[in-house]
């Protein structure tokens, strides 16, 4: 299986560990992760934001640079969300069927990583070891739009050492939403303060989620607070074992 890493910009740009941690476990479980370099924006913001022909050139730019690949892994549920509901969708909107089905087929082999995992591979136990109380915060596009559920607490749950405590409203959001943070920051502070004292609640020394964008929102109002609370993608501890950079870290 020819296994293509789609990076981000987010995680590319400010949080390296997560595709290599995404890269790691792959590697472990006796597959080989090809990083094509030639990727960039999938084209979110532009889409999201109404600029849907400069979304839709990036989305072209996707399908071709991963035209060769069987499947496409990433580490945000947020842009897996993108390439699998808006290509298609913004395409047909101007009238391009051609495109949308193809973006419908390269959509069709793009997974999130936690997905893949579990509904792709049907692993639930990657080998981890990661011996602290921890929290998952379901991040909207996870939920909402990938229907992502039960695949990441599975993995989470096979975690040697590992407390998984749930957060009371888990399902709430964190009030990041893209550029919601931006346009309406007095209300996504509030969001976001909502959540961190739901989190605080449990006693977690770690909180997770599937995108790092979230764990960025709630990461700042955490330090602010002076919680001691540490952020991680879900990658990162799938990847830890005792004695690892990631534990010691803690």
């Amino acid at each position: 299986m020819k296994i293509a890493l789609f990076i981000t910009c987010v995680n590319d740009g400010l949080f390296p560990n997560t595709p290599r941690a995404v890269v790691e476990v792959l590697e472990r479980l006796g597959h080989h992760v090809v990083f094509p370099t030639q990727q960039t924006c999938c084209g979110q913001m532009h889409l999201n934001a109404g600029y849907r022909q400069e979304g839709l050139h990036l989305a072209r730019r996707f399908r071709d640079v991963f035209s060769d690949y069987d499947v496409i892994v990433s580490p945000s549920a947020s842009c897996v969300g993108t390439v699998r509901e808006l290509y298609a969708t913004s395409a047909r909107s101007l009238g391009d069927e051609s495109l949308a089905h193809d973006l419908d087929e390269v959509g069709g082999r793009t997974y999130e990583f936690s997905e893949f995992l579990t509904d792709v591979l049907n692993v639930t136990d990657v080998g981890a070891s990661f011996s602290h109380r921890v929290a998952y915060h379901p991040t909207c596009h996870s939920l909402r739009v990938l229907g992502l559920d039960e695949a990441p607490k599975t993995l989470l749950r096979h975690v040697k050492g590992l407390e998984l405590v749930t957060i009371p409203e888990e399902d709430a959001c964190c009030g990041f939403g893209g550029m919601f943070s931006l346009k309406n920051s007095d209300t996504s502070v509030v969001m976001g303060r909502d959540k961190l004292s739901h989190l605080r609640s449990t006693g977690a020394d770690v909180l997770c989620a599937l995108d790092n964008s979230c764990l960025t929102h709630i990461g700042g109002l955490s330090s602010r607070a002076q919680t001691g609370i540490k952020m991680m993608h879900v990658a990162e501890i799938l990847a830890s074992h005792e004695g690892s950079a990631r534990v010691e870290g803690l």
